[in-house]
């Protein structure tokens, strides 16, 4: 397959790029018979991305990333593709139709760029349709009205700066991001061309976005973006005389080069336990929250504040038992938080856009997800959000802070070396007591499906050897608590 480029509106397309590339929040794809290929579906897509984040509907490829050909259609039915966008859309969009050819096959790009000022509908019947990931949904009264609430809250990275100074642009950034795009010509212009800038008579005005993404300072322009780290020594925040504040950060720098700070001085701050995997029965060290969730909740809190409302900075507070990642503004348009998972709307889509290509985040539609997933393979907490105050809140819980860290380092070597020799009933007695650090007989006995005599048995075998503990004084008590031996 060709590397070639084929659109000189945008560089990351090549073939390669059409066959290959999943479908998401900015790309889809639609093939000739497919039941959804009429003009007038083909609007309704558009639509979906013109009310979103913009992207590129691809006519002509299947879902399979088959190449076909458009020419096989009549005169006639490709003038019918060719006006869509005056026949069934209205207002007036900003839809560019470019009309290319791969290996000798004529395919069609909608070049799709949003519009924060204005709710786009079919012409003929008034309906409304929303770019939700890689579907396309019809939208109810409630959800045109909260879409339209969003679209003035999104008017702010499009406005003007209009005392910007040139020379604080980060070059070095904006070079490496025409290096994503595969951009041969100026790098201000490339602003222009993703709708960062405007240029007038030779005269260059960066919009909120490019500061926010490509400025050296966006603080300079836009108070508060930036984030603040606050370390707790405790479960709780407290004042006064019992202040409990023992490390206080600020970090004032664009959005990528913020998202690589934070990297390193979160990992460095993260304490490391022990993590009893049972599929090789050793105690492994880990991280105290997986990085791909306390990454992912920090670049969505990047992604979706609401600049616009100035004088609070993102917020990541670092308890004993949590993390909590706030920042300001409501959930974007039909967002909520039972379909947090699922859903996804930005609130600042020309940073998204800009932070996916050049691989900050893989799939910004895919990072709710990945918290999820990444703090449940690490045996913790479900991911709690939260709205209160106008803010949006990420809890990370440390499930396993508490009682990993005293397990005996003989206990530790003593079980891995006998892994293999334990059935799955004594596994599962270790697992529990790893996840909830102590038990009674009728707990295991519950949680394994097995009679307590038999718990009790492999109880006090393992007592024996050394492994776990009995905390009780009396011969016969149905209450006494089995732990892991303390170090």
């Amino acid at each position: 397959m060709s590397t070639l480029f084929i659109s000189t509106t945008n560089t990351k397309i090549t073939e390669v790029y059409l066959r290959t590339q999943r479908e998401n929040q900015y790309f889809e794809r639609k093939g000739l018979g497919e039941k959804d290929t009429k003009p007038t579906k083909i609007a309704e897509e558009l639509i979906g991305m013109l009310n979103a984040d913009g992207g590129v509907l691809v006519f002509g490829v299947t879902d399979a990333g088959d190449i076909q050909d458009l020419a096989t259609l009549t005169e006639d039915e490709l003038n019918k593709y060719r006006s869509l966008c005056f026949d069934f859309i209205h207002p007036a969009c900003n839809i560019e139709l470019e009309e290319v050819y791969v290996n000798g096959k004529l395919i069609f790009l909608y070049h799709v760029e949003s519009d924060f000022e204005r709710l786009f509908a079919r012409k003929d019947n008034e309906q409304v349709y929303l770019r939700m990931q890689d579907t396309n949904r019809k939208l109810d009264r409630d959800g045109v009205k909260k879409l339209e609430y969003d679209k003035a809250i999104r008017k702010f990275e499009e406005e003007l700066v209009g005392d910007f100074e040139l020379e604080d642009i980060d070059l070095s950034l904006l070079e490496e991001y025409k290096e994503k795009l595969n951009y041969k010509g100026n790098a201000l212009d490339l602003l222009c061309k993703r709708y960062l800038a405007k240029k007038k008579e030779e005269a260059f005005s960066l919009k909120h976005s490019a500061v926010l993404l490509f400025s050296k300072d966006p603080e300079k322009y836009i108070p508060s973006a930036s984030v603040r780290y606050i370390r707790y020594d405790g479960k709780e925040a407290l004042s006064g005389t019992e202040h409990n504040v023992i490390k206080d950060e600020r970090f004032e720098n664009n959005i990528p080069k913020l998202i690589d700070e934070l990297k390193t001085f979160l990992k460095a701050s993260f304490r490391d336990y022990h993590f009893l995997d049972l599929e090789e029965g050793k105690f492994k060290k880990v991280p105290e929250y997986p990085e791909e969730a306390w990454l992912e909740g920090v670049v969505n809190a990047l992604c979706h504040r609401s600049y616009n409302l100035q004088g609070s900075s993102i917020y990541i507070k670092h308890f004993d038992d949590r993390l909590e990642i706030s920042n300001s503004g409501p959930l974007p348009a039909q967002v909520t938080i039972k379909n947090i998972k699922t859903e996804r709307y930005a609130r600042n889509p020309r940073v998204a856009r800009v932070l996916e290509d050049m691989g900050y985040v893989r799939q910004l539609n895919e990072g709710v997800s990945r918290i999820y997933e990444s703090m449940e393979k690490s045996m913790l907490s479900v991911p709690e959000y939260r709205e209160a105050n106008r803010n949006v809140y990420l809890t990370l819980r440390n499930k396993i802070s508490e009682h990993s860290k005293t397990i005996d380092d003989a206990v530790m070597e003593k079980m891995g070396t006998n892994w293999k020799t334990y059935n799955d009933t004594q596994i599962k007695i270790f697992n529990y007591l790893f996840l909830n650090q102590k038990g009674t007989v009728a707990d295991l006995s519950t949680y394994t499906g097995i009679n307590e005599n038999t718990i009790r048995g492999y109880l006090n075998g393992f007592i024996e050897d050394s492994i776990l503990i009995r905390n009780s004084n009396k011969q016969r008590d149905k209450n006494a608590l089995y732990c892991f031996k303390k170090g």
